[in-house]
């Protein structure tokens, strides 16, 4: 989830910039016949920022809040730059506690605040794809909300 921005000089002394992150590939602001200074040439690359995954876990929870039950980034974990936990509770009120890294989404335990590191659990590159499979509550509020908002685009006429 977190995307790494750098710039690279190319032979013809032009800069281009990489987005490396979620998205398959990267994006190029330069020509692709362009030759290019190797990326491991550590002279030629200027790291930009890494988003902090406490933002990233605050804009997770604001995004579906509305579909659970109660929903914060934890207070008593440590979050990082590269992992923050977010406490969540479902609609058929199972607590789970998430980690949120570059990896994704998992649960890693069954109560707030609880960090397992013996669960072994699957990663989902969304919070919608863990909660579909968490919460059939939250599958339901996510559907009702999609068709309130197409009938308000119907009625508006668009």
């Amino acid at each position: 989830m977190a995307i790494l921005t750098y710039t690279k000089l190319s032979r013809n002394g032009r800069n281009c910039a990489f987005i490396v992150g979620k998205t398959k590939g990267m994006e190029v602001d330069c020509q692709a016949e362009e030759s290019m200074v190797s990326a491991f040439d550590e002279e030629s690359v200027e790291l930009g920022d890494v988003k902090d995954m406490r933002l990233e876990a605050e804009a997770v929870v604001n995004d579906v809040l509305f579909a659970v039950s109660e929903m914060h980034v934890s207070q008593s974990l440590n979050s990082a730059s590269d992992v923050a936990y977010i406490n969540v509770e479902t609609r058929e009120g199972n607590r789970y506690c998430l980690e949120l890294t570059e990896a994704g989404l998992r649960v890693v335990g069954y109560a707030f605040d609880q960090v397992n590191e013996n669960l072994t659990t699957q990663y989902h590159e969304t919070v919608y794809s863990l909660l579909d499979t968490l919460s059939p509550g939250y599958r339901e509020a996510f559907g009702n909300a999609l068709l309130q908002r197409l009938e308000r685009l119907k009625q508006n006429g668009q």
